[in-house]
């Protein structure tokens, strides 16, 4: 399985970016494509998710109403869209298949950072 993320850069508190996850190589169904990040010296944590069967989305609470996650089937490709970006939301974002938990990812992507900094 692989996962290449797309879309990081530097943007100002308030701006948008939208993170692309393009995937392949699963043998079977895979269950989930997630979205996570991880700032400087902190945990892994979990920003949103969305469940291959039946297109149902989650959100960390800190990122609920200002991110959508969204797929495009045809493309095997998972989008992050990301508004209203405060400089706590910098950190590098990975994508990672097959569960909406870090403890049970079983692929991830190599990252993209995103800093929000005025």
């Amino acid at each position: 399985v692989q996962l290449v993320e797309s879309g990081g850069g530097s943007v100002q508190p308030g701006g948008s970016l939208r993170l692309s996850c393009a995937f392949s190589g699963f043998t079977l169904d895979y269950y989930a494509i997630g979205w996570f990040r991880q700032a400087p010296g902190k945990e892994r944590e979990k920003v949103s998710c969305i469940i291959n069967s039946d297109g149902s989305t989650y959100y960390a609470d800190v990122v609920e109403g200002r991110f959508t996650i969204s797929r495009d089937t045809a493309k095997n490709t998972v989008y992050l869209q990301m508004n209203s970006l405060k400089p706590d939301d910098t950190a590098v974002y990975y994508c990672g298949a097959n569960s909406c938990e870090v403890r049970t990812v079983d692929s991830w992507g190599h990252g993209t950072q995103v800093t929000v900094s005025s």
